[in-house]
């Protein structure tokens, strides 16, 4: 029956999808990539961003970038010149991006690392050292020298929590700005040759001038896909390489943590402790690295946004925990948030429904990648405590490569949960064994699939989850299907699933439009996509669908975007269902919800957004209004406000009303990239709660941090009395032999 249902899914999504044309304005990768031949340097280079040094002056030049945004092709307004040179130790990269207004010209929102992509000033270069085709280390900076480094897979998902040692130094000028950086070679992974030490790299270049949302490329590369689809990349000749050595990268914390809790004028808890750790990085060899970390310390880790939940499916929270970030991209479902059978966020819990953190005494993770497959494992132990057993985790992947982008893997996790007398719970083991993996047969078509399936000793029960996707992406177009499958027993204790017992049908699209003669419209994508699901035990029992309408779906000219749309959905609800404490009769329904958004150039010093959604919402109505602002006169500084007002009325079996409000700001100061205090505060009227959270943090050394961190979640804002208070202090410190 299973094989069956597969079967059927497989014929729905493929056979609509290959009856559509390619679209026309995609060109495919080169047969023979651009070489761009790296000069070695004959004196020191001081990374300071001013590019005077004589080895600067006699190295080849790259300025012919190719424009992708806000039209494919043309002249560029901001052209950019690009320098390479190496030594013993680094690669470094020289740009002049220039500006014809110089510094009044900069757009830049804060000095934070990992920005974001779209609201600043942007110079970049993607490196692929091991010429895999399918993986590339990224490495961007700012007019300002803020930086952001991440690992992108497959030209789609980026690990943005992947750090590594490099410096960038800018300077800002009156015909625009300069930026120096040195990458090392033990930042980087790469394979020597058979004969000598000269080696190749893959390579692309990208510039974003945010005032005129240009973006631009070396090489060449279509706009509807990312500037790091590694197939299209020049390549980096001529750079000798210093045989590997024992690249090792030790980083030792220190930690010093204060807790209390008050009820009224008693104090229920207070302790006082210190805390030392560690984490490693060994390069065994340039294809094989082992990661360690020893009582392993998550404080500077951004807290959760509190987010009030009105349907029927489980909410998905990002991992932001730094050891677990890294590398996440090669584990199966790491793409989605359906069906992940490992989600990492499920370690360092008490227990499987609570928030509160259990530690973790070691963790290890060993990653070896090749042109040709990526072996991948990872084990973690976490602690009793006083609410939650021990536990083992453990992953091991297989993935091996084939044609140009094509790849299959392998995965299995395994959760061992210790006996526990103190809740008289026995020993668990949880297993999930996973087959997915990538077909793109053109640049223009991508097919994913993953099969997977759970064994949990507690139940005796196995259960069973797969998913396709079929999607091609051009210039004027995207259209796909999604298939999902989860039964009722599956159960991936150290993963996520969205919902049990469903099968779910996503097919859309959505034209592109860029019309030439409206020079106030930037990007207009019409569509419609259709949401369907109904049972996996019995499938004609129908659960839910909508189709999600979007006429108006428009960037302007400065980035500015709106959206209208409208949804009507289906609802089957059997079973009890309560949001937010409004009891939901079994019942079928049929409502339409409309949503008006706007957002203005995220990109000025005064920014904001306003949405209004709004329509029936079960046997009821539900209003919502959501806003945000953001004032940032100065990249120093950085004020952001968020407004969710909800008015729900005659919803349920008791017609019930109910208003919530959520509101958020964050105050961001930074006297530079490296020296940085944020500030989030955020209230719940739904349950009362509010939160502080604190942050100071200071990159004395590269990669070097002292932090302090203060959190305060008052449990009702309106007995102040009734809080949980918790500061910490932690230094680290990275050193690389």
């Amino acid at each position: 029956m299973r094989i069956s249902i597969l079967l059927i899914f497989v014929l729905l999504v493929v056979f609509p999808v290959q009856s559509q044309e390619k679209g026309t304005d995609n060109f495919p990768p080169p047969d023979n990539p651009q070489e761009i031949k790296v000069s070695k340097a004959q004196q020191d280079i001081r990374v300071d961003g001013f590019l005077d040094e004589r080895d600067w002056q006699n190295v080849e030049l790259i300025k012919d970038f190719f424009r992708r945004e806000p039209r494919q092709g043309g002249k560029l307004l901001y052209p950019t010149e690009v320098k390479f040179l190496y030594d013993d130790k680094n690669l470094y990269i020289g740009a002049f991006c220039k500006d014809s207004v110089g510094i009044k010209g900069v757009r830049i929102q804060d000095l934070r690392r990992d920005f974001s992509w779209g609201e600043n000033d942007i110079f970049g270069i993607a490196l692929d050292p091991q010429n895999l085709k399918q993986y590339a280390q990224g490495f961007q900076t700012t007019p300002y020298g803020n930086q952001r480094d991440f690992q992108n897979f497959n030209g789609n998902s980026f690990d943005t929590g992947w750090n590594t040692l490099w410096r960038v130094r800018t300077q800002r000028t009156k015909e625009g700005f300069t930026v120096e950086m040195a990458i090392p070679f033990k930042s980087l992974r790469y394979n020597l040759p058979e004969n000598g030490n000269t080696i190749e790299w893959g390579m692309t270049l990208v510039r974003y001038a945010r005032r005129e949302v240009e973006v631009s490329t070396f090489p060449a590369i279509p706009q509807s896909f990312t500037p790091y689809r590694m197939t299209y990349a020049a390549k980096l000749t001529g750079i000798e390489v210093p045989p590997p050595s024992a690249n090792i990268r030790v980083e030792p914390y220190m930690l010093y943590q204060y807790d209390e809790s008050k009820e009224g004028k008693s104090l229920t808890n207070k302790s006082s402790d210190p805390k030392v750790g560690m984490d490693a990085k060994w390069a065994i060899d340039p294809k094989t690295v082992l990661d360690l970390t020893i009582n392993t310390d998550f404080a500077q880790a951004d807290v959760d946004r509190a987010v009030n939940n009105l349907e029927r499916f489980n909410i998905f929270f990002p991992e932001r925990r730094q050891f677990f970030l890294e590398n996440s991209g090669i584990w199966a479902g790491g793409l989605q948030q359906s069906i992940r059978p490992f989600f990492s966020r499920r370690m360092g819990l008490q227990g499987e429904f609570n928030a509160t953190t259990a530690p973790i005494d070691v963790g290890a993770r060993f990653t070896q990648r090749t042109e040709k497959n990526a072996i991948a494992g990872l084990f973690v132990r976490q602690r009793e405590t006083d609410n939650s057993a021990g536990a083992n985790f453990g992953v091991l992947r297989y993935l091996k490569n084939y044609g140009r982008e094509n790849n299959i893997g392998v995965m299995v996790t395994h959760r061992m949960d210790d006996s526990y007398s103190e809740m008289n719970l026995e020993s668990n083991n949880n297993t999930t064994i996973t087959i997915d993996g990538q077909i793109r047969p053109t640049s223009e078509l991508d097919i994913q699939y993953l099969v997977s399936s759970s064994i949990d000793e507690s139940t005796g029960k196995t259960g069973y989850a797969g998913r396709i996707f079929v999607g091609s992406t051009t210039n004027k177009h995207y259209y796909g299907w999604v298939t999902e499958y989860t039964d009722a027993n599956y159960n991936p204790r150290m993963g996520f699933v969205r919902q049990n017992n469903v099968i779910r049908h996503n097919p859309g699209g959505y034209f592109i439009w860029r019309p030439k003669n409206i020079e106030w419209i930037r990007r207009w994508d019409p569509g419609m996509f259709v949401n369907f699901n109904h049972d996996a035990i019995d499938p004609s029992q129908f659960q839910q669908a909508s189709l999600y309408v979007f006429p108006v779906f428009t960037w302007f000219k400065d980035n500015s975007f709106m959206e209208v749309s409208f949804t009507p959905t289906w609802q089957n609800i059997n079973f009890d269902f309560a949001p937010l404490g409004l009891e939901i009769e079994q019942d079928n329904y049929y409502y339409t919800r409309y949503l008006i958004q706007y957002n203005t150039d995220q990109s000025k010093k005064w920014s904001g957004d306003i949405g209004y959604n709004f329509g029936d919402f079960y046997n009821g109505t539900r209003n919502t209004i959501s806003a945000a602002a953001r004032f940032a006169p100065i990249p120093h500084a950085t004020l952001t406000l968020d407004y969710e007002h909800n008015i729900i009325k005659s919803v349920g079996i008791n017609d019930s009303n109910l208003t919530t409000n959520l509101y958020s700001a964050n105050l961001r100061f930074a006297l530079n990239p490296r020296l940085q205090l944020s500030t989030f505060y955020q209230y719940n009227s739904f349950n009362k709660q509010g939160r502080w959270n604190a942050r100071f943090s200071w990159e004395y050394m590269p990669l070097s941090f002292v932090y302090l961190v203060f959190n305060d979640t008052q449990t009702d804002i309106f007995d102040p009395t009734r809080n949980t208070k918790q500061f910490i202090s932690k230094i680290t410190l990275l050193k690389q032999f």
